[in-house]
C-alpha cells in the first residue's frame, strides 16, 4: 500500500498503548495528525452462519479511510450512533484521537498508523495470502495462521478472548487445550460454555490468544500487562488494531496476525493478512523485526 512517506525501518519504542498514542501525537510515526485528515468514514455489518456450523454470528465494524489506508475497529451491532460517521468525515486525526467513543479513537490511530507504517518487511510483517474459497475455508486458513504463531506444546492451555470456532478447532487439533471467553457468552461450537470474564481465568493459562476487539473494549491493557508481567505469550488475531498491535511487540504482545480491511469474510476471492513476531523470530521492543 504506497503512501509517499518516507520508510521508517526502526520504529518507536512503545511500552503501552497510551504511550504509543502519545507518540503518535507527538509526530513520532510521521506527519503531524492535526494535518492528516480522514476522507471517509462507514461501517461493515455482517450476519454469518458458515455451511455445516450450528450457529451464527453478527459483527459490526467502523472504519475510517486515510489516503488508501483504512482504519478499523469493531463494536457491538448497533452501538454506534450514525452521528459518529458524520462528525468523522474531514476531521484530522489528532481530534479523533480525542474523541469520546473509543472506537473512534482506535479507528483513527490504525488509520494513522496503516498510513505511515504499513505493512512491509521493512516494519516487521510477513504476508501471506489466504487462497480462495467459501468463508469456512477462508475462516480455517485464517486460523491456522494465526494458531502457528503459538509455541506451546500439546496439554497446555490457552485463553482464547474472542470466541472464533475456527481458532477452537484448530487449537484442538494440536492438542491444545482452551478457555473460550467472550462478552456475548453462549457455548462453542462443541457445547463448551463460553466464559464471559477473561481476567479471572489469566493464571490458569499458559498462554493468550486475543481479539483485536479488545482495544474498542478497553480489556487490552490488562492483557498486555499481565502477559508482560508473568512473561506469558500473548498473540493477538487483529481486524481490529492491525497496524496497532505490531508496535507494541515486545511490551507485552508476542505476535500478531493483523488483518486490515477488507476482511476475508468479505468475499471468496484470495486475501492477504500479515503476521509479526511469533516463534523462533527475533523482535525489537516496538515492532521491526
Amino acid at each position: 500500500m504506497p503512501t509517499g512517506l518516507p520508510t521508517r525501518s526502526a520504529p518507536p519504542s512503545c511500552s503501552s498503548y497510551g504511550e504509543l498514542v502519545g507518540q503518535v501525537l507527538d509526530g513520532a510515526f510521521g506527519p503531524d495528525p492535526r494535518t492528516q485528515h480522514i476522507a471517509l468514514a462507514f461501517t461493515t455489518r455482517q450476519a454469518v452462519r458458515h455451511s455445516g456450523r450450528t450457529g451464527g454470528y453478527r459483527n459490526e465494524v467502523f472504519s475510517l479511510r486515510l489516503g488508501a489506508a483504512v482504519g478499523s475497529c469493531a463494536v457491538e451491532p448497533g452501538a454506534l450512533p450514525d452521528s459518529a460517521i458524520d462528525a468523522c468525515v474531514g476531521a484530522d486525526v489528532a481530534q479523533l484521537l480525542h474523541h469520546e467513543l473509543t472506537a473512534v479513537r482506535v479507528a483513527a490511530l490504525d488509520a494513522y498508523l496503516l498510513h505511515t507504517m504499513e505493512h512491509t518487511a521493512a516494519h516487521g510483517a510477513r504476508p501471506l495470502t489466504l487462497a480462495a474459497g467459501t468463508s469456512l475455508e477462508k475462516s480455517r486458513a485464517r486460523a491456522e495462521a494465526v494458531v502457528e504463531l503459538l509455541d506451546l506444546a500439546p496439554g497446555r492451555t490457552v485463553l482464547v478472548i474472542g470466541v472464533v470456532n475456527s481458532l477452537l478447532e484448530a487449537l484442538r487439533s494440536r492438542g491444545l487445550r482452551y478457555v473460550p471467553c467472550d462478552l456475548k457468552g453462549g457455548t462453542t461450537e462443541w457445547g463448551e460454555p463460553v466464559a464471559t470474564d477473561a481476567h479471572a481465568h489469566l493464571d490458569h493459562c499458559d498462554a493468550v490468544l486475543a481479539s483485536g476487539m479488545t482495544l474498542g473494549n478497553g480489556s487490552f491493557e490488562p492483557l498486555r500487562e499481565h502477559a508482560l508481567r508473568h512473561a506469558k505469550p500473548l498473540v493477538m488475531f487483529a481486524q481490529t488494531g492491525s497496524a496497532i498491535l505490531p508496535r507494541l511487540l515486545g511490551a507485552g504482545v508476542t505476535a500478531v496476525c493483523a488483518e486490515p480491511y477488507p476482511f476475508f469474510w468479505l468475499d471468496g476471492g484470495p486475501g492477504l493478512i500479515h503476521r509479526y513476531g511469533g516463534p523462533g523470530l527475533n523482535h525489537r521492543h516496538g515492532g521491526s523485526s
